[in-house]
């Protein structure tokens, strides 16, 4: 063996172990800079667990304009992720304000995930495969249906849909599951689908008789839902959507959330929740 001198054998050992060093750091994405690459360790320094919820859906993320605060189910799960991270109870975590909300967008969300900004999604925000290839999913907290929204006592079954027109959000999967459950209850109805850019175009349509129906997630048409609006026979699930908490691709943090989305969903707290907010 070739002899080195002592500070050269130093100097090789400190490279050595700094490059040992730099496999443990390793936490979110694969990446190596520093021990804050833990996302779980991030968020527990900085005392907050900063979330991407919805601000205008009934029961499941809604914003109180004279309160400033956030309600419902999904609000409330937030909340639970927090009190396991900060190892407290639920009420804690409330009264301790653990959790920072942001409103969400389908184009915001993503990569407000990506650059950190926020440390997961829970924002009626459904699992599919092609979003799994991007971020991590917890399994299903809540499975949510389409449902058609009409003028009270303007239909009584899904057969009356033929020739009506129903509006739905552009770009979304709602027509085609829409006829696939007509097809798959043998209904002979052909309605029409015109499309629009947002939700409240839609509803303004209805209450303005441009179209005879609303089709989009339950969850979306709870608020919508007023004293001469009703869904059209509800009863008929179909068109499932699975929500469940997004985090970044690879991070422990995605551990956390998927251990309590399990607890939540066994023990019967998610039940309490969908009845006390009223959840279609």
């Amino acid at each position: 063996m070739k002899n080195i001198s002592r500070r050269q054998f130093v100097v090789t050992l400190g490279a050595s172990a700094a490059a040992v060093a730099g496999l443990g750091l390793v936490g979110c994405g694969g990446s190596s800079s520093s021990s804050s690459d833990s996302k779980l360790q991030t968020i527990k320094d900085r005392g907050k667990l900063k979330c991407g919820v919805k601000k205008d859906v009934v029961g499941y993320g809604l914003l109180d304009t004279a309160t400033g605060k956030y309600e419902g189910l999904e609000i409330d799960l937030c909340y639970m992720v927090a009190a396991k991270v900060f190892d407290v109870s639920y009420e804690e975590a409330k009264d301790q304000d653990l959790c920072e909300f942001t409103d969400v967008t389908p184009k915001t969300r993503g990569p407000l995930i990506d650059n950190d900004t926020l440390d997961l999604i829970c924002a009626t925000y459904t699992i599919t495969d092609k979003r799994k290839e991007d971020w991590d999913f917890t399994d299903p907290y809540r499975t949510d249906h389409v449902g058609i929204l009409i003028k009270k006592g303007s239909m009584s079954t899904m057969a009356d849909l033929d020739g009506k027109h129903i509006g739905v959000s552009q770009g979304s999967t709602t027509k085609d599951l829409v006829l696939q459950m007509l097809e798959d209850n043998n209904i002979a109805a052909t309605p029409v689908f015109d499309e629009y850019p947002d939700y409240p175009s839609i509803n303004s349509a209805l209450d303005a008789g441009q179209i005879d129906a609303f089709a989009m997630d339950r969850s979306t048409l709870k608020t919508y839902t007023t004293d001469d609006k009703e869904l059209l026979q509800p009863e008929i699930e179909f068109g499932a959507q699975d929500y469940g908490i997004a985090t970044k691709k690879g991070c422990d943090f995605s551990e956390v959330t998927e251990e309590v989305v399990k607890e939540v969903t066994s023990n019967g707290w998610i039940d309490e929740e969908v009845s006390a907010w009223g959840l279609l």
